[in-house]
């Protein structure tokens, strides 16, 4: 049977009686009796001397089992559960050893699931779209994520553990703050950031009872959908002001007829041919805004073949003559050495250029010149309308290819307003880009460029 430590350490510490009991049984037998006698001392040290050489060996022993153990659970990460007994290990030590064995592991388990949440939360946190950020009962910044810090165009370490009103900024949102604190609930408000001018839906929601005090804010970047919403008014203005005009006038020449022109057979003929004209600019007009429609929503297949610059701008410039030399302007080629073809849906490339040409004469003096210019740059042919016209003053150079966007209000009733959308939404539906320039007074150029390989 194994014996258990403290017996262990028991019959050590009897061995030195044992052997004084031995020693005085020699001085009973003889001749033994009187080496005894004789040295008792000796006897008496050396029987001392083998028990402390016995303790030592027998201390050594299990202090070099506790340390084993010690060393298994010093490093707890690279601890392993071990459930059977170790090997020359007695029970009173390896009772604890697998109690400390199991906490261990248990520890280990739930620093793995906190380590695996921390990193599911930063991740959560860095890749959202929305800005987040806590602020404490102190008014400091507590946390903040880089969608947070884009919005407000700060820093990380500007904000932690930063005062609200020091970290941002923004007296809105210490507004919002306050709001919150007092209510205890949830407060929105939106508003705009300068200077990029972005709008901002923030959400104030009190954290309590889990954390106290503490405020989480939820910011919300609503500048597109404003975008989209103004486009969406000015769109309906838009149509609204252009389909008034033709119908204020066929209103008015029907009520002209009633009223007696149509006994005069001059002046109906004269009014007819201008209602004649006003529903041909209706017809334009809804022609125009359901092309747009099917461009944009991506209905319209492109039938793409293999086109020579040249051929496409001769096209151009013969459709286009009868109509410059009516408004007394000179088209002119000017296309750069023998260019690539490039793959295009032709008849719609031609109707870019033909609505950049159109443009441009409705915009150029009588004796200007309008060129059609055609480069190559890198992978790209650049086709280029140049006019010496009014020019485009510098605020409209950025909106004349939205829909309806006109540069002159006053004269309404030069276009529909729709021909450079249109075109800007042909071109890029090539993977093309189309922009302007212009030097108000001396003229515009406007531009779009087709990938050839």
């Amino acid at each position: 049977m194994k014996l258990s430590l403290f017996s262990r350490f028991c019959l050590v510490g009897l061995i030195p009686l044992i052997l004084l009991v031995i020693a005085s049984g020699f001085i009973v037998l003889e001749p033994f009796s009187s080496w005894f006698s004789d040295y008792p001392v000796a006897f008496t040290a050396i029987g001392f001397i083998f028990f402390l050489l016995a303790s030592f060996f027998v201390s050594k022993r299990y202090a070099q089992l506790i340390f084993r153990v010690a060393s298994k659970i010093d490093n707890p990460f690279d601890f392993k559960l071990e459930n059977k007994p170790l090997k020359g290990i007695p029970a009173e030590i390896h009772r604890p050893y697998l109690v400390i064995n199991q906490k261990i592991s248990s520890l280990l388990h739930i620093n793995s699931e906190l380590v695996n949440d921390k990193i599911l939360f930063e991740s959560t946190l860095k890749n959202m779209n929305d800005g987040i950020f806590i602020v404490d009962e102190n008014e400091l910044v507590t946390l903040i994520n880089p969608s947070a810090c884009r919005i407000f165009g700060i820093e990380r370490q500007e904000a932690i553990d930063h005062t609200l009103a020091e970290a941002l900024r923004n007296h809105r949102i210490n507004e919002l703050y306050l709001a919150s604190r007092r209510s205890g609930e949830q407060e929105v408000m939106s508003f705009e950031i300068a200077p990029h001018r972005t709008f901002i839906q923030c959400i104030a929601t009190p954290l309590y009872p889990d954390i106290p005090g503490n405020i989480l804010f939820l910011l919300q970047d609503l500048t597109r959908i404003r975008q989209l919403e103004i486009v969406r008014r000015d769109f309906v203005s838009n149509v609204s002001h252009e389909l008034r005009t033709p119908l204020a006038s066929l209103k008015l020449i029907s009520e002209t007829l009633q009223d007696g022109a149509l006994d005069d057979p001059p002046a109906a003929k004269k009014f007819l041919a201008r209602m004649e004209g006003e529903i041909d600019n209706l017809i334009q007009l809804v022609g125009e805004l359901l092309e747009l429609s099917r461009i944009e929503s991506g209905r319209v297949p492109l039938e793409k073949e293999w086109v020579k610059p040249v051929e496409l701008t001769n096209r151009v410039r013969d459709r286009m003559a009868l109509q410059a030399e009516r408004a007394g302007i000179t088209i002119q080629l000017d296309i750069s050495g023998d260019l690539p073809a490039v793959f295009i849906d032709a008849p719609r490339m031609e109707q870019v250029l033909v609505n950049l040409v159109h443009n441009s004469i409705k915009f150029t003096n009588p004796g200007g010149d309008i060129t059609i210019k055609v480069e190559q740059k890198q992978n790209e042919i650049i086709f280029n309308v140049i006019d010496t016209g009014v020019g485009i003053p510098p605020k409209d150079l950025e909106r004349i290819f939205e829909r309806f966007y006109k540069t002159d209000r006053s004269r309404t009733e030069r276009g529909t307003g729709l021909g450079l959308s249109i075109s800007r939404h042909l071109v890029e539906a090539h993977n093309g880009k189309i922009w302007a320039t212009s030097d108000p007074g001396s003229g515009s150029t406007f531009s779009f460029s087709i990938p050839y390989r």
